[in-house]
């Protein structure tokens, strides 16, 4: 596709979101069933079904402008799902395999946030303001998404981490603390001797 206008910049990014949001679609349902904790697994299905609503908004927009927007492929996107997937092959603590769910899902919804923002502010400078409204409005749910993510890992996947790091640090700080002391008795032993 040739780039000669402003109007074949916005087709274009707009084909790169489609592709984004489609192979989107088909990868959540991946992170979902992996994900342990069940907070984060219906935060995944509800933004496949969020999702779903993103490719039809998209749809809409195409036909307004009269453009098809299959046909690209959304290399991006297509990385950040292998980097997922690779996430999902993982194995280990199940909450910090949920943990790196969430970065990986975060890394998504960072690179939507900023698709969405970049095509929203082409479509203001052609003037079309319904589209670009629409665009802000998703822009809008992915970053609303991003902050749900953020607040589960902080609120409660990180914290059970952390607990478990402290605990295992508190439980290695216990048996160096008796390692001196034993040294010291053991020295002061040999002194007396």
């Amino acid at each position: 596709m040739k780039l000669n206008t402003l109007a074949d910049l916005l087709t274009d990014q707009l084909k790169d979101l489609y592709s984004a949001e489609t192979q989107l679609v088909k990868a959540l349902p991946k992170l979902a069933k992996k994900a342990t904790s069940t907070s984060l697994s219906e935060s995944i299905q509800n933004h496949l079904e969020q999702t779903k609503t993103h490719v039809q908004r998209l749809e809409d927009i195409g036909k307004e402008l009269g453009i098809s927007l299959s046909g690209h492929k959304c290399k991006a996107m297509e990385g950040l799902i292998k980097e997922g997937a690779e996430t999902i092959e993982k194995h280990g603590d199940d909450r910090v395999i949920d943990a790196s769910l969430i970065a990986a899902a975060q890394r998504v919804e960072h690179y939507e946030i900023s698709g969405y923002g970049t095509a929203r502010t082409i479509a203001e400078q052609l003037g079309k303001h319904s589209i670009a409204e629409t665009l802000r409005i998703t822009e809008e749910e992915e970053s609303a998404t991003d902050e749900k993510l953020t607040m589960l890992a902080v609120d409660e996947i990180y914290p059970s981490l952390r607990m478990l790091t402290d605990n295992e640090y508190e439980d290695a700080e216990d048996e160096s603390d008796e390692t001196p002391g034993s040294m010291r008795k053991h020295t002061m032993m040999s002194s007396e001797r």
